[in-house]
């Protein structure tokens, strides 16, 4: 879905000297970085990820220190944003400094650029000097008057599925071929394994959370049941009934039916299950 152009004001040029030695948002210390031909380099980013993702942070701390580690990893790059896609339009969710950002936004704004066509073809985009480039006309020149002179994106793709594109920017021209681009190949799927393991984490506490509340409904329901099967004399089937049909006719959910009856007879709302134990 190509997002339309929409006027905006000139944005200042950043200098380059300016963004050599830029500062994560993540952690607003200085970012240096390390030899990309040194496989401990990769492995080291790697190891960062995988010991964030057992602290089970939220999900913008692992993009964060993404885009951190993808610094760190290719030695050229003076800027990275992640680029995602919600409800079809894109946008940075983490970045290392305002270069990514804006130039990032430059693309989303002209709908188009290196970064979208790696979100929407699931390729690798390399641009070795804007100013040679005959694509992306209005992103081209506003790219180079910021200061960049070469660019690198690569898709991230989670369970068959390109959720996101890593942009890598730099001042200098053609620096992110041969080993770099490697580096950074690498990267990006271990960023998406990453990824990948992260979104399990965040779809498992929704599950326990969605199981949770259905235990609480489930006790608040028993005991209903139970009131109703003293107050009747009737079995546990006959008082179910009993609840459904109030909650049918008065078209409100089961539970709320029950806990109201709970708190009506208790004169407190309902409590949750009292957990197992072994004295």
């Amino acid at each position: 879905m190509v997002v339309p152009v929409v006027p905006r004001a000139p944005l200042p040029r950043v200098a380059p000297s300016s963004v050599r030695h830029c500062r994560s948002v993540a952690s607003r210390k200085p970012v240096y970085v390390s030899h990309p031909s040194n496989p401990a380099v990769l492995a080291s980013a790697y190891g960062q990820l995988l010991g964030l993702l057992v602290e089970a942070p939220e999900i913008d701390a692992v993009l964060e220190k993404m885009v951190g580690l993808a610094a760190e990893v290719v030695t050229p790059a003076v800027a990275c944003g992640l680029t995602v896609r919600r409800d079809g339009q894109p946008f940075t969710t983490a970045m290392t400094n305002e270069l990514a950002a804006r130039v990032d936004e430059i693309q989303y704004g002209s709908g188009e650029g290196p970064c979208l066509d790696a979100l929407r073809q699931g390729l690798v985009v390399q641009v070795d000097d804007p100013t040679r480039e005959s694509r992306w006309d209005s992103y081209r020149p506003h790219a180079v008057a910021h200061g960049v002179r070469s660019s690198l994106s690569l898709p991230l793709t989670v369970e068959g599925e390109i959720l996101a594109a890593l942009n890598l920017y730099s001042v200098t021209p053609a620096v992110f071929g041969g080993p770099h681009r490697e580096s950074a190949e690498a990267f990006a799927d271990k960023s998406a394994a990453a990824l990948t393991v992260s979104l399990r984490q965040v779809r498992h506490a929704r599950v326990q959370h969605q199981l949770a509340e259905a235990m609480v409904s489930s006790s608040v329901i028993d005991q209903a049941i139970g009131i109703l099967m003293a107050q009747q004399r009737c079995t546990a089937s006959a008082a179910f009934d009993m609840l459904r049909a109030a909650s049918q006719h008065r078209n409100r959910k089961l539970r709320e039916i029950a806990a109201e009856m709970v708190t009506t007879v208790s004169g407190a709302p309902p409590q949750p299950r009292p957990g197992f134990r072994m004295d």
